[in-house]
This record gives C-alpha cells, sequence and structure tokens, in this order.
C-alpha cells in the first residue's frame, strides 16, 4: 500500500489463510476476511463451526496458528496475547469475567489502558451510556443481572482504550428488553467510529446491527455478504443455519 493512502485504507482487522489448532484439533481452515475501520461485521454459523476459535485466534488464546492477522496492518499472529490487546483489541467472551468480590466500578476500573494513543472512554461516559451501571456501581459483581454484567463486560473493554472489539455472543441467554439496550450500545459506539466484530446466534439481533456477514461452516467462511444483500441471501441462510 502506498504511503500516501489514509489510515481508513487499512482495515481493522485483515486475516488471510489462517489455521488454528487446539492441540491436534485442526478447527481452522485457511480462514479469510477483512473487517474495515468502523464497521461492524457478524459471523454467524452453527455451533462449532469455528466462530469463537477465530475470535481466540485473533487474541492468540488458541494453540498452534499459521497465516496471517493483521490488525490496523501490523502482524499479530505471533504476538501474545498481551500485545494483541495492545494494539487496541478489546474481547468480550460469553463468559464474562466479572469479579463477584468486586463492586461493579471495581470491575470497571481494574483492566489496565492498551492504548497510548486512544485515551478509553472514561467512567463519566459509560455511565451515561449505561445507565443501568451508574446505579449499580456499588453493587457486588455477582449481585448484577445477567445484562448489567454483560453491559459490565462490553463497558471495562471501552475504558481500555481498545478501538476495535470482539464480542461473543453478548446478547445469548437475555431478556428481550436488554438485547434492546446492547443493540442501541452498538449503534452508539458505531457512531463513534469502533470497529466491531460480533459472534451471534440471535440473527433478529445481529441482523440490522451489521453492515456485513461472514458465514462460517466446518471451521471455513462459506459465505460472505453485506447487510444489503440480506434478503437475497436469507434462503442460504436458512439452509446454512436453519434461521
Amino acid at each position: 500500500m502506498s504511503a500516501g493512502m489514509s489510515n481508513l485504507a487499512t482495515p481493522a482487522l485483515e486475516i488471510s489463510h489462517l489455521q488454528a489448532w487446539y492441540g491436534e484439533s485442526h478447527i481452522l481452515h485457511d480462514v479469510n476476511l477483512v473487517v474495515n475501520q468502523g464497521e461492524v461485521v457478524t459471523l454467524l454459523g452453527r455451533n462449532g463451526a469455528g466462530r469463537t476459535t477465530t475470535m481466540r485466534a485473533i487474541m492468540g488464546l488458541t494453540g498452534a496458528r499459521t497465516g496471517s492477522i493483521k490488525i490496523n496492518g501490523v502482524e499479530a499472529i505471533h504476538l501474545p496475547t498481551y500485545k494483541v490487546a495492545h494494539l487496541g483489541v478489546g474481547y468480550c467472551p460469553e463468559e464474562r469475567g466479572i469479579f463477584s468480590s468486586l463492586s461493579a466500578e471495581e470491575n470497571l476500573m481494574l483492566p489496565p489502558s492498551v492504548s497510548r494513543s486512544n485515551e478509553g472512554m472514561s467512567v463519566a461516559e459509560i455511565y451515561e451510556m449505561f445507565p443501568n451501571l451508574a446505579e449499580r456501581k456499588n453493587s457486588q459483581g455477582t449481585r448484577l443481572s445477567g445484562g448489567e454484567q454483560q453491559m459490565l463486560a462490553v463497558a471495562r473493554i471501552l475504558r481500555t482504550g481498545a478501538r476495535l472489539l470482539l464480542l461473543d455472543e453478548i446478547s445469548e441467554g437475555l431478556a428481550p428488553v436488554i438485547v434492546q439496550a446492547l443493540a442501541r450500545m452498538i449503534t452508539t459506539l458505531k457512531a463513534k467510529g469502533y470497529t466491531i466484530i460480533m459472534v451471534e446466534q440471535n440473527f433478529r439481533f445481529a441482523a440490522p446491527l451489521a453492515d456485513r456477514f461472514y458465514v462460517m461452516e466446518h471451521g471455513q467462511i462459506v459465505e460472505s455478504f453485506a447487510a444489503a444483500e440480506l434478503n437475497e441471501k436469507m434462503s442460504v441462510l436458512n439452509e446454512l443455519l436453519g434461521v
């Protein structure tokens, strides 16, 4: 890429020919995907298709990996997890990892900043975005509802200054009113210029939010299309996902 091109031309994430293993098990087979700056991209697929493994591979949390994972143009395939985070990546895994003995606000303050150039969101900004968390800031982690814990898990990443967010099944098992709040959150973050990759089973939640979709099956990308093509792809998706 010529030096004259703007930074926006560099994808936030570019994965090429990614293979990944857990022990002897070969999970990802030649995965290729690109996420541009400021995009919301959803990885669709059945359970076991390789979507969470793709997220974990980006963070360096799988076993062996080969291929290329570029974050804002920087090759990250050989980097340890903490160095990947320092490239401005925030990972919100399915299990959330809220510390039960700490208050909501203490949980929020735990992770260190990952970015020298990017100040994370201030606590005031976070409470404006998540009024529930402001009300519950002195409550213990375990006293929070599932939805509040999910908001806290995302909010904690936003405080670190990460601009590329990997969100794994954030709507799972939550009440519709909470899912709507999470959808508003993603819309707000997109408007602020964050780049978001979501793994979602909840198609109705993901569909209106995403700019583009990738569909995974057996550790490979089998379809990719833009939001505008969603209607014409529905029959294929029904087949692949049973949506």
